[in-house]
């Protein structure tokens, strides 16, 4: 069933779309409501009350420009579809300095488990932070197997996406929160982080992070406090005020074929769990800005970290560290480095007490 709503106004028509039946067995139709946004400060109540009628397996498309003074909802199950980047925006009014302008179901009614899976593609979200200097992120995700696709995010005043064990009120989950996707975003002008993973537990952990394009962040372009069987592959990160890629807690975590450029204090930052191994190949990490800093550094948190790091590409400005590996907290680091080219810096490769480095096998 096509339900078409235009904000303000009545239902106009209605399209039921019967599914095949399976194996002799008959399956329950699914919806499409097509929700008209009118730039008018009602378009979030009426997206809602959308939302709230839907059922598991339906799909909410948007249309034209959502202006909002109240947070969309996310219910899980369910897909939320704009008509392409720029024909579905969702702006936030001037000083409505929303905590999060769009939020799954979990965060929002602060209950301590995840939210179920939802998908959300092709839409714009500008969340104006010129407007609302109290505001707080722009999309916030407490669900599982959640996928985030084809979204342009800007202005957010403090992260673009926050995928977060926590809720709006902290009350964190007792149960996980894994095996979603951010594929294909373009996020722009964040005030703090482009892409934020909170997890004060352990709880946001196997996701995949592929082919973003972060620019002009505040202070780190991507920053996780739990990079756990992660799998971190195609971004391009610039012009961050930070870290371009900080990834705490690697644990078969995966960091491969991103592009950095221009960043203040790192380029890729990490931290090592001291049981199983990760991979940190082909990366592409640059400076062409002035200042120093350091371009692939690591530290271990506990117990003898395991790390391979092949085919870097890092090339600076003159000055900073290429390569530094320390062990920091951790007993100790063991590194296979090889096949990196590392030029234009101040000192190649920087190796601290505790740290084994060698070739492989």
């Amino acid at each position: 069933m096509r339900l078409v709503v235009q904000t303000g106004v009545l239902a106009l028509s209605v399209l039921l779309v019967a599914s095949a039946p399976t194996n002799a067995q008959i399956l329950e139709p699914t919806y499409e409501a097509f929700v008209e946004c009118r730039n008018a400060t009602t378009d979030d109540e009426t997206i809602n009350a959308i939302i709230a009628t839907s059922q598991p397996g339906d799909e909410i498309v948007l249309s034209g420009t959502c202006l909002i003074n109240g947070t969309i909802r996310l219910a899980g199950d369910r897909t939320y579809r704009g008509q392409s980047r720029t024909g579905t925006v969702i702006r936030q009014a001037d000083g409505a300095n929303l905590d999060a302008m769009v939020a799954g179901d979990s965060y929002v009614d602060n209950v301590p488990y995840t939210g179920n899976p939802f998908t959300m593609r092709s839409i714009t979200v500008i969340a104006n932070r010129e407007g609302n200097p109290r505001a707080g992120d722009a999309l916030v995700v407490r669900s599982w197997q959640a996928v985030l696709e084809d979204l342009v995010v800007l202005e957010a005043n403090r992260h673009a996406i926050r995928v977060t064990n926590l809720s709006a009120n902290g009350t964190p989950l007792t149960n996980t929160q894994v095996n979603g996707r951010i594929i294909g975003c373009h996020i722009a002008a964040s005030g703090q982080r482009g892409i934020y993973i909170e997890d004060t537990g352990n709880a946001v952990t196997d996701w995949q992070l592929t082919d973003n394009w972060i620019e002009d962040s505040g202070t780190d372009g991507i920053a996780l406090d739990n990079a756990a069987g992660w799998v971190i592959r195609g971004n391009h990160v610039y012009g961050v005020g930070g870290v371009a890629i900080l990834a705490e807690r690697l644990f078969a975590t995966s960091i491969s074929d991103n592009y950095i450029e221009d960043f203040v204090t790192a380029g890729l930052r990490v931290s090592i769990q001291g049981e199983a191994a990760s991979t940190i190949t082909g990366n592409r990490i640059f400076r062409f800005n002035g200042g120093t800093g350091t371009f692939l550094q690591t530290r271990v948190n506990y117990g003898t970290g395991s790390l391979a790091v092949t085919g870097n590409a890092i090339r600076g400005n003159g000055s900073g560290v290429g390569l530094d590996y320390q062990k920091g907290p951790g007993t100790g680091l063991v590194v296979t480095s090889t096949g990196n080219a590392v030029a234009g810096v101040g000192t190649p490769r920087q190796i601290g007490a505790g740290v084994t480095v060698s070739q492989g096998v």
